[in-house]
């Protein structure tokens, strides 16, 4: 199999590009669980929040905005000395503001439709032949990006949100010579 090259041969990555990165992804809850995470990989790499993901679900109260919206400074703190997960204070007070700015827009379903407005409904399809032809950023993530933050969201630049975007299948940019490129493009 000629999986993405970025797979590399760790079993935790080689299992997540096999099976959830790209994936077609239309539950809210589970798109805003996404998000959070990938701000909280800003400036590390990606293996270290796949590796860390069931210890930020435990902290997190299973990423239930309705919980996470009413945290204060205890619940900081308690976060800060969880060695289990990312201690920064401005990504966990990120989140906090994150889940009010979710519950703000209407919840799973109306944060769901909003996503999928960026890319109309369906995933773009981009089968590019190499990791260079694979963008940072577009102007969608941009575009999305900016509204997000208008929105009362943070952590979530244009190269965020395209990462995201990616994990969620709103784009899928497996590499056209990937078995998944065809297979979640199918789940699209």
């Amino acid at each position: 199999m000629t999986r993405c090259a970025w797979a590399g041969s760790d079993p935790i990555y080689i299992a997540y590009h096999d099976t959830e990165w790209g994936v077609p992804e239309r539950d809210g809850r589970a798109l805003w669980e996404k998000l959070i995470l990938d701000g909280f990989q800003a400036g590390l790499s990606w293996i270290t929040i796949l590796k860390k993901r069931e210890n930020f679900r435990t902290a997190f109260n299973g990423f239930r905005p309705e919980a996470i919206a009413d945290w204060g400074e205890a619940e900081v703190l308690r976060c800060l000395a969880d060695p289990g997960i990312i201690r920064h204070r401005g990504k966990i007070e990120a989140t906090i503001g994150n889940a009010r700015a979710y519950l703000a827009l209407g919840g799973a379903q109306p944060f769901a439709d909003l996503c999928w407005s960026y890319v109309g409904g369906q995933p773009v399809q981009n089968a590019p032949a190499s990791m260079q032809e694979v963008p940072a950023a577009t102007e969608v993530s941009t575009r999305f990006s900016k509204d997000l933050k208008k929105a009362g969201f943070k952590f979530c630049g244009p190269t965020i949100v395209y990462a995201w975007m990616q994990a969620c299948g709103l784009v899928n940019d497996h590499l056209a010579n990937c078995p998944r490129c065809a297979e979640v493009a199918r789940m699209g």
